[in-house]
């Protein structure tokens, strides 16, 4: 117990010195105050038997706007957690091979695509009943359909399932829930008028529509022909250098690099382009020493991850509309897991693996905040709807290694 006091008294006069430290200094700042607060919550949450993450959550609460003392900043924050998300995804793509992509697309492409239609009319259906606009419930519902990438592998990787076959259902489900996702925030401000009750310009939204599905296949293309030749290669290069400094900048660079060319050139995700980046140095002998490198870099910046996600938190949302709040959770956490269970087992795969993917699914993130952003930007959503998502995205996270725990019991 001594040595655990000692910890958190060492960790909290450096939150406290980076609060207190020049305003020229925000990113240093946020990452020590980010950090050192998701170490302090994470560790308090480890020894009284709770997940870390929900430490980091919490965390997130303590340092957001939302409530008094210190304060990260709240446009640096998710920056960096996106940082956490890409290595992620490259680590996954780093054990993910083409073959295993191909293998589960029978039920990756149909389940995601059912499952997020149901949700999304279940989210629908709760703005309809609230006296939403249609456009304010599509959004909504979208939001509230697509899981969170740092969630879902956390939860599979820690049950060991990463590299199993329900693993990887889960994965390329999640894959293609990110292609949807896309699809739909380069769809969305085309139809941001029609939605409102305006003329709907056809030409405009097919225009649209070709182009993102042609950038989106020429990304995969280049990355199949050209990167599986050339990444291989190029750590093969390093690595002979002997260098092991150089060995881990290569990968970082790869990883950080290839996810910012497949956002700012083929309007890919950062997640999507950093798996399918993994995907190719996947060929290279190399790809389990990469994986080892990264791996201190991701469990860091994941922290960071659910930081940011703590800090959207307005408590003040559980007080004023606490039976919203229930629905959004019930959607996420009972509604999505029930329609994803059926997908799966309709689709003809055993019990097992509907309740591994079912609960792995059972909560949001990262893409759902992206696109309540754009609604609000778009003034298709209310005020209420981001606070709503939130709660319901925060709730969702911290219960779902429970959810995880009981769906392992019933298989």
């Amino acid at each position: 117990m001594l040595r655990s006091l000692t910890l958190i008294l060492f960790a909290l006069p450096l939150a406290a010195l980076a609060a207190g430290g020049a305003h020229d200094m925000v990113l240093i700042e946020t990452l020590a105050v980010g950090l050192g607060f998701a170490f302090v919550g994470g560790f308090i949450a480890f020894r009284v038997g709770l997940p870390p993450l929900i430490g980091y959550l919490i965390a997130g609460i303590a340092v957001g706007p939302f409530t008094p003392g210190l304060i990260v900043d709240a446009g640096l924050a998710p920056q960096l957690a996106e940082i956490g998300v890409i290595l992620l995804m490259f680590g996954v793509g780093l054990h993910f091979s083409i073959r295993d992509l191909l293998r589960v697309k029978g039920i990756a492409v149909p389940g995601a695509i059912g499952q997020v239609v149901v949700a999304t009319l279940m989210g629908m259906s709760l703005a309809d009943f609230w006296g939403w606009s249609f456009g304010a419930g599509l959004v909504f519902g979208l939001a509230l359909s697509v899981a969170s990438t740092v969630v879902l592998l956390r939860a599979l990787e820690a049950r060991g399932m990463l590299e199993s076959e329900d693993g990887q259902i889960a994965i390329g489900w999640l894959i293609v829930e990110d292609l949807v996702m896309v699809l739909a925030l380069v769809l969305l401000p085309a139809l941001a008028g029609p939605l409102r009750g305006e003329p709907l310009d056809l030409d405009a939204l097919l225009r649209s529509l070709g182009l993102t599905l042609a950038m989106i296949v020429l990304f995969v293309l280049l990355m199949m022909v050209v990167g599986r030749r050339m990444f291989p290669w190029l750590l093969a290069l390093v690595e002979k250098s002997g260098s092991r400094e150089l060995f881990t900048l290569a990968t970082v660079t790869l990883s950080l690099g290839v996810a910012f060319v497949s956002a700012e050139v083929f309007g890919v995700s950062f997640a999507l382009g950093a798996f399918f980046a993994g995907v190719v140095v996947n060929e290279s002998d190399l790809s389990h020493r990469a994986a080892d490198e990264l791996r201190p870099f991701q469990d860091s910046f994941a922290a960071l991850f659910f930081v940011s996600v703590g800090m959207l938190f307005d408590p003040t949302i559980l007080v004023t509309a606490p039976l919203s709040v229930l629905a959004v959770v019930a959607v996420i956490v009972i509604g999505k897991s029930l329609a994803a269970y059926a997908i799966v087992r309709l689709l003809g795969w055993p019990n097992s693996a509907a309740l591994n993917v079912s609960a792995a699914l059972a909560q949001i993130g990262e893409f759902s905040f992206i696109l309540l952003g754009l609604g609000l930007t778009l003034e298709l959503l209310p005020p209420q709807a981001q606070a709503l998502a939130v709660a319901g995205a925060l709730i969702s996270i911290a219960v779902n290694p429970i959810v995880m725990r009981v769906a392992a019991r019933f298989r």
